[in-house]
């Protein structure tokens, strides 16, 4: 009887998450502490909660898988790179993410010139943590070999070395292969977003760290078409993330790296989701230095996120206005899971201002925003 009365719960709740539409609602802002930590600490304690909440300007907490209190099914680990070109107006991502019950791996390539993308999967089911994603930030090593794609990401000093391939990778136009070498160089000076905040369950954690302004070079080679990336036009941002999550979640998150007038200039800005009270992760990034925002509110169309957005910060810091080239948009639905995503690549114009004061004006930057709902 018990477990009858158990399987017809698991069935009600599946069908009322099937039926269920996923908020488009901006999440409501809090007032955050800002909290700046500066010393090396680990992440989690003795109980499984974050030992000091708030942001730092490079990765001081130290993660460790062991210390989580939570089912492997509850613990995320992901790492996502983006290489933007300004000047070619392309881009290629690449998706390294742990669930515990299944791992995702994807390689999308865009080409802004035309607003068309082409994305490219392997999924490998209850891996419980073991695809390879390393515990502390500082190895980014990790290998994977399936049956489409092979990535191998080796660390060499201040770089991050990637090579990939997918030979059955096509793009639209009729491109079959995909493959290459790729050298990220990563200033061991320059700051980064570094940010870790948990739920009201506070064994529910959310550690991320955000490293734009990765310079680029190598060779990729799509079809029979060589690709080279130059370090004065190509950048890359990566999103390295680990976490104990909730099971509901919708986020919003910004990036954009380049030049502005030979200056290396990004921006990280995102929330949503988890308890930002200690602090949020918008920031301005401009010559190597983190200039802390406070609050950031994306404002866009959620029946067309092809039209133009605008985002604006609570204290007047940061006005842009986003124009959209694709939607790199997807909705996998499968009961209790579901990941609705909307990624908006695109080009931002509009004034952003430093902590001391200083009026930096961007036109036509080329970077993206996103809208993902996630039930995991």
């Amino acid at each position: 009887m018990f477990l009858v009365i158990f399987y017809f719960s698991i069935l009600l709740v599946s069908i009322y998450f099937f039926f269920k539409k996923p908020s488009s609602k901006t999440a409501p802002q809090c007032v955050s502490k800002q909290i700046e930590l500066t010393e090396q600490i680990p992440l989690l304690n003795k109980e499984g909660k974050i030992t000091q909440e708030g942001w730092s300007r490079s990765a001081i907490w130290d993660y460790k898988r062991k210390s989580i209190h939570a089912k492997w099914f509850r613990i995320k680990e992901w790492e996502y790179y983006a290489i933007l070109s300004h000047d070619k107006q392309i881009g290629l991502s690449i998706t390294l993410s742990d669930l515990g019950y299944a791992a995702f791996i994807s390689l999308t390539w865009f080409d802004f010139k035309s607003s068309n993308y082409t994305q490219y999967e392997e999924i490998k089911f209850f891996t419980k943590g073991n695809l390879g994603l390393k515990e502390p930030f500082s190895d980014c090593s990790v290998e994977f070999k399936g049956k489409k794609i092979q990535i191998k990401i080796e660390p060499k000093g201040d770089y991050r070395i990637i090579s990939l391939t997918a030979p059955k990778f096509q793009t639209k136009d009729g491109k079959t292969g995909l493959m290459g070498k790729i050298q990220l160089y990563q200033d061991p000076e320059m700051e980064y977003m570094s940010i870790a905040t948990s739920w009201k369950d506070r064994k529910k954690f959310y550690y991320n760290n955000k490293v734009n302004n990765m310079t680029t070079a190598g060779e990729l080679t799509i079809g029979k078409e060589i690709i080279e990336f130059t370090p004065t036009n190509d950048f890359a941002c990566l999103d390295w993330g680990r976490g104990n999550w909730t099971y509901n979640n919708c986020w919003y998150w910004g990036s954009a790296s380049g030049l502005v007038d030979g200056v290396p200039f990004g921006f990280n800005l995102g929330y949503g989701f988890s308890d930002r009270t200690p602090a949020t992760e918008n920031c301005i990034m401009y010559d190597g230095k983190v200039h802390k925002l406070d609050q950031i509110t994306f404002h866009l169309d959620n029946k067309n996120y092809l039209k133009d957005w605008t985002f604006t910060s609570n204290n007047n810091r940061l006005n842009l206005t986003f124009k959209p080239l694709l939607d790199r948009s997807s909705d996998a639905n499968f009961l209790l899971i579901r990941s609705k995503q909307h990624q908006v690549f695109g080009t931002f114009s509009g004034t952003v201002e430093l902590d001391n004061g200083k009026l930096i004006e961007i036109k036509n930057f080329l970077g993206f925003a996103e809208q993902v709902y996630n039930r995991w």
